[in-house]
Order: structure tokens, then sequence, then C-alpha cells
């Protein structure tokens, strides 16, 4: 997503800035983990997607293969959707795996992306150095991605975990409630309608796309893309269980743990057959958060409408905490930062829907961290396949099983959340880079050699 959001961006403001009429060529530069795992990533199509004015929310995902089939075959790419430019693949999408860093750069960070548009003489007509944070979030280089955000003053603000406990007991509200009322001023006024229906609606619409993911994910059988011939998994493990159910096998205890297993790998083998997903906080780590949210709809019998408002308000505030004070990017910290923060904020969204204090959402927040700690990114082949696809199954029961420690104790513990996402930042910057979103060691490694 950070990618085609960074390419757009680049197109879209040749356009506003009057440039586009000028461009005769553009190059493409990718660095650090971009390069090593842009392949299995499908950097590269995101790429030119981008570049052709595409936007990840807004793209039908029944058109990607034409587009950049059509853009691959012709050689040339309609820059911003409007200005039909050459486009060499091999010469203007460059992998540079032996470089971390765009050369020059002032931000150090192993997502960089660096476009540069020039006209007919070969000269530079605009050049621009992007890096891909996580979560589909982008920043420029030199720019200091905290200014990025929007500058309307919140009612409740908060920047840590223990400010967040501290402001909501101090007005009597839920951890939801403030997050309701923080999304409502960001709402702008020429919507027309009342901020409160805009948030929950739009709480209702992210609800209604992972729903349809999990549908289509368990619908549709195959071999994933990308070479490694991984069979999808999720179709037959739901039929097997619906044969269970149908022949009168409800007497397993942990059967809801297997429909969590089978909801959180049917929405990654979406994502890594380069379907739509939602990014919770990551596309890598999108299929936890959507898994709990399917278990408490299915499995709770209290379940109700305002639970999941509950869940993924809390959620959100949750990740929030993560992304200011630490990292989501797997290519910064590991995947710590994409199924260990998923699993946190699915956590801490479960014990929110079920009636827990802001006491203990915090609770089952760091459990839910604190035992994802120090996990690499190591995906084979650069595919998010093996072991991400599993790895959101087991990060989805870890997140419900922390939520059940939480909810069954006092609320008093050692560890708070604020020292876990410390924790958990520190040990991603001392964790060697190979092990970063690079495939160059781990299981990336090792299932080659051995």
């Amino acid at each position: 997503m950070g990618p085609m959001r960074a390419a757009c961006r680049f197109a879209r403001e040749l356009a506003e800035r009057g440039l586009l009429d000028r461009v005769a060529r553009v190059r493409a530069d990718l660095y650090g983990s971009l390069a090593l795992t842009g392949k299995g990533h499908a950097t590269d199509r995101a790429v030119l997607l981008g570049l052709a004015g595409n936007e990840p929310a807004a793209i039908d995902p029944a058109a990607i293969e034409a587009t950049v089939a059509a853009i691959r075959d012709t050689k040339r790419i309609a820059l911003n959707g409007a200005k039909t430019i050459a486009f060499e693949e091999a010469s203007d999408l460059v992998f540079h795996k032996d470089t971390m860093f765009p050369p020059g750069a002032k931000t150090q960070h192993p997502n960089g992306l660096r476009l540069t548009a020039f006209d007919e003489a070969e000269g530079t007509v605009e050049v621009r150095t992007y890096f891909s944070i996580g979560g589909g979030f982008i920043s420029e280089d030199g720019e200091d991605p905290a200014s990025a955000k929007a500058s309307t003053a919140l009612p409740w603000p908060f920047h840590t975990a223990a400010e967040l406990l501290e402001v909501a007991h101090a007005n009597e509200l839920s951890i939801s409630q403030l997050m309701l009322e923080n999304e409502c001023a960001l709402v702008p006024r020429e919507t027309g309608r009342a901020p409160v229906e805009v948030v929950r609606g739009g709480v209702d619409r992210i609800w209604e796309t992972m729903r349809g993911c999990i549908e289509r994910g368990m619908a549709t059988e195959g071999i994933l893309p990308g070479g490694l011939n991984v069979r999808r998994r999720a179709h037959r493990l739901a039929a097997r269980l619906r044969e269970k159910e149908a022949n009168g096998l409800r007497s397993d205890p942990l059967a809801p743990l297997d429909w969590v297993t089978v909801y959180a790998m049917a929405v990654n083998e979406e994502n890594a057959a380069g379907g739509r997903v939602v990014t919770a906080p990551t596309n890598g780590a999108a299929g936890v958060v959507p898994a709990v949210a399917k278990y408490y709809e299915r499995f709770v019998p209290e379940a109700d409408h305002e639970g999941m408002i509950r869940f993924f308000l809390t959620s959100a505030a949750i990740g929030i905490l993560y992304k200011e004070n630490a990292s989501i990017s797997g290519a910064e910290v590991g995947c710590q930062g994409e199924v260990g923060v998923a699993c946190s904020m699915a956590a801490g969204g479960l014990a929110a829907a079920l009636g827990g204090t802001n006491g203990q959402v915090e609770h089952a927040a760091e459990i839910a961290m604190e035992h994802n700690l120090g996990m690499t990114c190591d995906p084979i082949g650069g595919l998010v396949q093996i072991p991400c696809i599993e790895r959101n199954a087991m990060g989805a029961a870890k997140a419900v099983h922390a939520t059940r420690i939480a909810m069954s104790e006092a609320e008093e513990h050692k560890v708070s959340l604020d020292q876990v996402i410390r924790t958990m930042y520190l040990t991603g910057l001392d964790m060697q880079s190979r092990y970063k979103e690079t495939s160059l060691a781990g299981l990336a490694l090792n299932i080659i050699e051995c």
C-alpha cells in the first residue's frame, strides 16, 4: 500500500504543479526491504498502479491484473491516468538490493522509494524520496511523520497508555467513548451529517469489508501466486469444520478457535493473492483483527452491534499507541510490529467488546504483545505466505487467550502497556536487519538450505 500511495502522490503532484506535460520518463528506485522483498510483496505492481493514478482504497481489485498486464505488454503507462509515457520496467523500476537507504536521504528508514521524472532531454523534472513506514502510511524524506497528523484539536488527546487511562478515568469515559469523541472531532463539517453517524458508519464499512474478505477467502481454492506453490487452505478447513458441525460434533470446546484460525488464514490468503484487505495495522497482519472480531460476533452469546463498535474503536486506540511510540513496520522492528501489534489491538478490542474495564483492556493488550516480543520477519521468498498466513492464525488465537487472562484477573499487573511498547521498539532496534523483512535469514534462508 505504501509504495502505491507514494507513486500515486508523486504522479498527482506532477499534475497539480503543471509539470506533467514536460515528463517523458519516470524511474522508480527501491531500497532496503522494499528492494529485497519487493517482488514477493508485489511492490513492483504497486508502483505501476500508483503511477497510473490508482489509490489502494479506490482501485477495483478486479481491474488490477488487466491494468498491470497492459502496462507491461505495451511498455507504456498513463501517468496519473492522463499523460502516456514509455515505461521500460527493466530500467525504470530498479531494485537496489545492496543498498539499505536512498543515497543522500535525510531519513534512515529501510523502506525507501525514490521517484524521478525526466524530460525528453533526460533532464530532471522532479525527484522525490518517500518511505513506507508501515500500515500503508508514507512520509517524504526529511518530513517528520508526526507533523503530517491532523492539526484539529482533539477533545481528549493522549500519547501514552498511561495518559489514555488517566484522561478516560478523569472524565468517566471508556476508551471506546473517548476514541469516538476524538474521531468525531476529525469529521469535516462539509459532510452535512452528524459526526457520530459518520464515524459509526465508517466503523461499519470497515467491518463489512473485513467480513467480505473472510467470506471470499473461505470460498476460494487454488494455488497462491509467487512460485512457492502454496495451496490455499481456508476453504477446505472451513468445509471440514462445517462437516463436523453437520454431523453433530459440537462438543469440542476448542472448535471456536479452529474457526478463528480459518478466519485469519482466509484473510491472509486473500492478501497473498492480491485481494482487498483492511490494513490492520498492516497488510501482512491483516487477518488477526477481523478473525477476533468474527469470533466475537459468532461465538459470544451477548455479542451485539455496540460491542463491535467498542471493539474497533478500542483497537484503533491501541494501534495509535504503537504507531506513535514504536513502529508497525516489519522492516523496522520485525513481525512483532505487525502480527504482534495486531494481536495487541485485537486483544484490547475484544476486552472492550466483552464489557471489560479500561484497565482490563490495557492488560489484555499488554499480555498480547509481551508474548510476541522478538518475533522476526523472515518471509520465504519475500512472499507474504510462509510463515505469515499461519502466523496471523496464531496471533488471533493468542489475542483471544490474552483477553481471557486479563478478564479473569484483578487489574493489577507488573508490566504496563507503555513498558511493553517501549520494549518492543528497543528489541526491534537491536534485531539484526537480516531478520527484518529482508528474507536474508531465518526461515527465508534455512528453508532453502534444507
